[in-house]
């Protein structure tokens, strides 16, 4: 058989390829700007010419001409060809410098160089059906991990994610018991412990390094008087009587997430809530074919298939959607579910017994 080629079929396809493959090399010089502070520089300093952001970051300005042209190519910065100047307009300065506000975007890429590292083994993975546990990953996803997550945490964690629970607010300000399990370098758990003086928190993860690095966050945040973090599995973590116990995007990586769900109900108190956050998603997959779905979908691939897989785990993956995740929580012993919220990144499900 003969296939016969649509020529403008195939010109539309090369052209996204194209931007595929540019947006997926650029990827790293977004890295080396946040790396070296070259986006800070450019969002203090204002209109640059590449000898001037040379002089002020103490770098190559050879290296800095062709960096400058790539990111004007990518719209990341503007380029005056009467002065010869690079600008970094004031959103994007926001998105890529402010590593405290809710749209902070440097960690997306720090994960996406955490995947091309892990390339090789997980094409073995591929043969194999084996897995990678977490902790094997370059050092770079833990803590581009943070900084993704954190900036959505930031934007609606206090502000939308908890006020949608029904009657856990009041509760955190009055005085409560919250476990955050599977919580990496505890970003959440500050975030709560800051908001709320009068609880008292508790944050697990499995990976030690992670533990570490959450413990020396909670004494520079002024909140290790009320956080412990300790290194903890989903299924044996320590404590009960839990006013709230919250996983945040990480129950779909898990190894045995039914099991997660029964040791949640046996730690929470009769009158608590089980808050889980997971990547958004359709329960179909066809809902997931769209820009979201298809970061999420890939860092599935990457990571989170192979995590729980290491584990010989159903792998849920990053796309399970709110029907599996109910099932999870049902067959762990929860009674009563329901979707609090959602931004276009998460689902804010609460589970009660």
């Amino acid at each position: 058989m003969t296939t016969t080629i649509d020529q403008d079929k195939l010109g539309a396809f090369i052209g996204k390829v194209v931007g595929d493959v540019g947006a997926a090399m650029s990827s790293v010089l977004v890295v080396l700007g946040d790396r070296l502070g070259l986006y800070r520089a450019m969002a203090k300093t204002g209109p640059v010419t590449p000898e001037h952001l040379a002089r002020i970051t103490e770098t190559s300005e050879r290296y800095l001409r062709e960096w400058l042209n790539a990111q004007a190519a990518a719209g990341y910065v503007t380029y005056d060809a009467a002065s010869g100047q690079y600008t970094l307009p004031a959103e994007h300065a926001f998105a890529l410098t402010e590593s405290d506000g809710p749209a902070f975007v440097p960690g997306m890429y720090q994960v996406a160089a955490a995947m091309w590292a892990a390339e090789p083994r997980i094409a073995e993975c591929f043969r194999t059906g084996r897995g990678i546990a977490w902790g094997e990953h370059h050092p770079c996803l833990f803590e581009g991990t943070e900084r993704f997550f954190r900036s959505g945490y930031v934007g609606n964690l206090l502000s939308s994610w908890l006020p949608a629970l029904d009657g856990v607010q009041a509760k955190l300000e009055a005085g409560v018991r919250v476990a955050d399990v599977g919580c990496g370098h505890g970003a959440s758990t500050i975030l709560m412990a800051k908001a709320f003086p009068r609880s008292r928190f508790w944050g697990f993860d499995s990976h030690p390094h992670s533990i570490e690095v959450a413990r020396r966050r909670a004494a520079e945040a002024g909140v290790a008087d009320r956080v412990v973090f300790d290194v903890a599995g989903s299924t044996d973590y320590p404590g009960t009587g839990y006013g709230l116990v919250a996983h945040f995007d990480c129950l779909h990586d898990m190894e045995d997430p039914v099991g997660a769900a029964g040791h949640v109900r046996e730690t929470l108190a009769e009158d608590g809530v089980w808050m889980i956050v997971e990547p958004f998603a359709g329960d179909r997959a066809e809902d997931n074919h769209n820009p979201v779905g298809r970061v999420f979908y890939a860092a599935s691939t990457m990571l989170c298939v192979p995590h729980s897989l290491s584990h010989e785990g159903p792998a849920l993956g990053a796309q399970a959607g709110e029907a599996r995740l109910r099932d999870v929580a049902t067959r762990g012993g929860f009674t009563r579910f329901r979707r609090a919220t959602e931004t276009p990144f998460n689902l804010i499900l609460e589970a009660r017994p």
